[in-house]
């Protein structure tokens, strides 16, 4: 019974999520009520996220962050594709091309989810290598995004380094914090740390009433943007595609081996190859498909909405959907091979 409950969770928090907001949105009583609702669901999946974060930190050391090839690999992927698409974007008039474009460039930047550990863990994949690439990739992104927006949509007013204050603050206080607490418990106080490792088997859980939350911004973002059946079903294919992209690149990439980098001084990280190098194994390709199609979708509609095209906001609710479809079929097929 609890494998299919495993399974089923995600396609039920995303209906939760969905027909709490429609109930809300078609009903005109409850519209009064609406100044804190919004509030609740957005401020409530940060807290679900620096709990995830926080228990995935406790079952790692500060020595499991580790680089490998793949990281490298999948960085390119993300920077390359955001980037390229940028300078497209850059030559194209206002019009449905350009806002589909905006879209994918933000589906592809956008940071792993703090929830593709917990998801990655239960899959049999590397939580610390899905940790690790997390914490690049949202150091990458924070440099990155205040590069190009300006570029692409020039009546933004902010100057390079305000943007980089504005992500910094929106991603930061969650990835940093949840780890401090951690690995001060963890160096500080053995008993309690034990105590949390045997909880964090839970989080999956939690990560369910987070989708909920997820799934009630993102349709909010849909019902608020106005937005015709055409460009509504551009934008289906677009986060669909690009969801499937990042899902199978990372597969790939993960499935080639990870070899990997270390500190090689205090000052400077090389590449470097084990005297043994491990054959590419299923836990790589799970790892590595998982960080880089999994996206913290709650990002992806903060940062379209505030800097680019606010019907790009869209792509991060649909991209919620078909990763947590995806992940509850991938969790079906192991439980079915088990």
């Amino acid at each position: 019974m609890r494998k299919w409950q495993d399974s089923l969770m995600l396609p039920g928090a995303i209906v939760l999520g969905t027909s709490l907001y429609i109930f809300y949105h078609f009903t005109p009583a409850l519209h009064p009520q609406g100044w804190w609702l919004h509030p609740l669901a957005s401020d409530g999946q940060r807290l679900v996220i620096a709990i995830l974060l926080f228990f995935q930190f406790v079952k790692i050391s500060p020595h499991d962050l580790v680089f490998t090839r793949w990281h490298a690999k999948a960085l390119a992927i993300q920077a390359g594709l955001f980037l390229a698409l940028a300078a497209v974007v850059t030559f194209l008039q206002p019009g449905p091309g350009r806002m589909l474009l905006e879209c994918a460039m933000l589906c592809f930047i956008c940071p792993t989810a703090a929830a593709a550990g917990v998801v990655t863990d239960k899959l049999g994949g590397n939580l610390a290598g899905t940790v690790s690439y997390l914490v690049l990739i949202n150091v990458a992104a924070t440099f990155l995004i205040p590069l190009v927006i300006p570029v692409v949509n020039p009546s933004a007013s902010l100057n390079f380094w305000a943007y980089v204050g504005h992500i910094a603050l929106k991603v930061f206080p969650l990835l940093v914090l949840p780890g401090l607490l951690a690995w001060t418990i963890r160096y500080t106080t053995h008993k309690l740390q034990r105590v949390l490792m045997r909880w964090a088997s839970k989080t999956f859980y939690v990560w369910g009433v987070g989708l909920t939350l997820a799934m009630v911004l993102a349709t909010r973002a849909l019902l608020l943007s106005s937005l015709g059946a055409w460009a509504i079903a551009g934008i289906v294919a677009v986060s669909l595609l690009c969801c499937f992209a990042q899902f199978f690149l990372g597969r790939r990439i993960g499935s080639a081996g990870a070899v990997s980098f270390r500190q090689a001084s205090a000052t400077k990280l090389a590449f470097r190859k084990d005297p043994a190098p491990e054959e590419p194994s299923d836990s790589d390709a799970i790892t590595a498909g998982q960080t880089l199609g999994q996206k913290n979708t709650g990002f992806l509609i903060w940062l379209g909405y505030n800097y680019m095209t606010p019907v790009t906001s869209v792509a991060g609710g649909l991209y919620a959907i078909w990763q947590n479809l995806f992940n509850s079929w991938e969790l079906y097929r192991k439980e079915k091979r088990l």
